[in-house]
């Protein structure tokens, strides 16, 4: 397999949400295959109609999209294998399906829903393998005419693999090594449903032989179906076809004790989607990180060190150094936890590392959302450059720098009127009489100014500053103080000092 082109693919089903465990996983592939100069393929598990949720398949799309993991095939941009989503190849299947019953492998089975009900009541712990095959209505025990006459009446049917009996099955995992599974502890999987679709243990196998997938990388909660489909590889006489697999290790809870759920950002208070996911049966909303205000470049790599590193003391990776970096020998065994308070360092980073004018778009819409024109480039490229080192997420813009556009809306006054005086009032009245005759306007002459007068007039620096700032801003926050009387301007200046004088003495 060495010679051939490197082929990996994500298969998610449409049926919610894309939690981040799934976006690593298209992170691993995706680094895989651009580190090897291969193909990233998207392919649409929607064989479960059941399952299936409408609009789920665009918001993966959307996600991806987001992320800029951009798939080299997908149903949206097609290619040589299409097409790729599994409910459009249904007619594919069966043709495999039937071959594995013919060599003896696989089987009809015709036992209803109720039937099945019943054993399980019947039966403790009951599983439809070996210990139980020859009990229950399918063509390993019917007459071969009773089950001619069964088919020929179109019975519902399904069809199930028919695992051997006291063996063994392993393979070599390129992250854990070599896995071995009793044969006895597997049931005989349904491979193909009775409305004729397949089962994921199927398709997945028939999808990877016909795409020529290469490396198969998936989360490590697949690895007990791994001998169904290693036996499917062989029975349809594959094997050497087979692409190298990997289990990647499971996200963890933040105390370490099983996988991360949707349950468990709804109980601690941050998301464990990639995006905002409404559900469109019920309605309910669970939260993305990106409408949380995370950047996608700070999302794939806090999601590329849950699990891997490089060997290095580095954390922060652009998508170029990660592919360049990327591993599979340096993926863990062991499951990572999700420590959200780490996932808010790695976007502020981000923040810091990203230039004004990158950030420019994503903080303009924000601020439009929030009622508030920033047609001033420069103006806003500047507020951006001096708040960005202040910010964790994208919505801090907003409250570390509205006030840039507005007057504050409301002050910190339990800051300032226990130590409020009239001296004080007279004061800042004195500021705004001395800043309006001022005929420049920088920074570092209003400082200067400022603290000559403080002295002057027998104030600590500290007694002033603080209601100064609240005066500009309304709280004990911001850049420098005469970084932002500088940005104003003097008129807007005077006017918040006036302005906040009829609070502080309200």
């Amino acid at each position: 397999m060495a010679d051939k082109k490197v082929r990996v693919r994500f298969a998610p089903s449409p049926t919610g949400g894309l939690h981040l465990g799934g976006v690593r996983t298209v992170l691993f592939n995706y680094l895989f295959a651009k580190k090897h100069g291969g193909d990233f393929v998207l392919r649409i598990e929607d064989t479960d109609q059941n399952r299936y949720v409408e609009g789920a398949e665009q918001y993966i799309l959307d996600c991806l999209n987001w992320c800029g993991l951009i798939p080299d095939e997908s149903p949206v941009v097609g290619g040589h294998f299409a097409p790729y989503r599994q409910s459009e190849r249904k007619a594919i299947y069966r043709e495999y399906a039937e071959k594995l019953v013919a060599q003896g492998h696989a089987y009809y089975a015709f036992d209803t829903p109720e039937e099945l009900e019943q054993k399980r009541k019947d039966v403790p712990n009951f599983q439809y393998g070996h210990g139980h095959r020859y009990d229950m209505r399918n063509s390993l025990n019917l007459p071969l005419h009773e089950v001619e006459e069964l088919l020929h009446d179109g019975t519902p049917h399904v069809i199930r693999i028919k695992m051997p009996e006291d063996d063994s099955i392993s393979f070599h995992d390129m992250i854990r090594g070599y896995v071995s599974f009793e044969t006895n502890q597997v049931d005989d999987k349904v491979l193909l449903k009775a409305d004729g679709m397949p089962t994921y243990h199927l398709a997945v196998v028939v999808d990877d032989y016909l795409m020529k997938i290469t490396h198969a990388f998936r989360g490590e909660e697949w690895l007990p179906s791994a001998p169904v489909h290693l036996l499917l590889w062989e029975y349809l006489g594959w094997k050497d076809e087979m692409p190298q697999w990997a289990h990647l290790p499971l996200i963890l809870k933040p105390d370490g004790h099983g996988k991360l759920s949707k349950r468990d950002g709804a109980r601690l208070g941050f998301p464990v989607y990639a995006m905002n996911w409404t559900d469109p049966k019920t309605g309910e909303l669970t939260p993305g990180f990106r409408e949380l205000g995370f950047l996608p470049e700070a999302f794939l790599n806090l999601l590329a060190m849950l699990g891997w590193n490089d060997g290095t003391d580095q954390e922060i990776f652009t998508l170029d150094e990660l592919v360049e970096r990327f591993s599979l020998e340096r993926v863990s065994k062991a499951g990572a936890k999700f420590d959200f308070e780490k996932a808010k360092w790695f976007n502020a980073e981000w923040i810091k590392k990203l230039s004004a004018e990158d950030l420019k778009d994503k903080v303009a819409t924000l601020f439009t959302e929030k009622g508030i024109s920033v047609d001033n480039d420069e103006k806003f490229l500047t507020v951006i450059g001096l708040i960005k080192d202040r910010c964790v997420l994208l919505a801090d813009f907003y409250t570390q720098g509205a006030y840039f556009f507005e007057q504050p809306k409301e002050y910190d006054l339990n800051a300032v009127k226990p130590k409020w005086t009239d001296a004080k009032t007279a004061f800042f009245n004195e500021v705004s009489e001395k800043f309006s005759a001022n005929e420049t306007w920088e920074a570092h002459d209003l400082e200067a100014q400022f603290k000559a007068f403080t002295e002057e007039k027998g104030f600590k620096i500290g007694d002033v500053m603080l209601p100064f700032r609240i005066m500009l801003v309304g709280g004990k926050f911001g850049p420098h103080v005469f970084d932002i009387a500088a940005l104003l301007g003097k008129d807007e200046t005077i006017k918040r000092i006036e302005k906040a004088l009829k609070e502080f003495n309200g």
